[in-house]
């Protein structure tokens, strides 16, 4: 499977980052914002609704190649959508299933 250029997406992948600071808090945040070209649909589908309900009007599906992304690294990290690369990502990746030649990839909005 090759996805077409004209239909790929720029959006940038944030990695979480966790740490402490002097006094021992616990401190989050994001890394750099790297970008990554990604197509990008509506999630739906009867299996999808039955696991996410209401939720999937909230939610976008991608399929993505490259090998910046993987299934278990990468969950949880944040992929700026429709937010400027500096922001907090609007995007959170869910899952990611991986194939021969390509992954998918849900993402769930995040409440901002």
């Amino acid at each position: 499977m090759r996805l077409v250029n004209k239909n790929l997406r720029l959006v940038y992948l944030r990695r979480k980052q966790a740490g402490r600071d002097k006094q021992g808090y616990a401190l989050k945040g994001w890394s750099k914002a790297v970008p990554l070209l990604i197509n990008l649909q509506p999630a739906g589908g009867s299996i999808n609704a039955q696991i996410y309900g209401e939720n999937l009007n909230y939610m976008l599906s991608g399929k993505y190649q490259g090998n910046l992304l993987k299934s278990a690294e990468n969950e949880g990290d944040g992929l700026c959508v429709d937010a400027e690369p500096e922001a907090d990502p609007d995007y959170e990746i869910v899952a990611i299933q991986e194939y021969s030649t390509h992954k998918n990839i849900s993402l769930k909005r995040r409440n901002k």
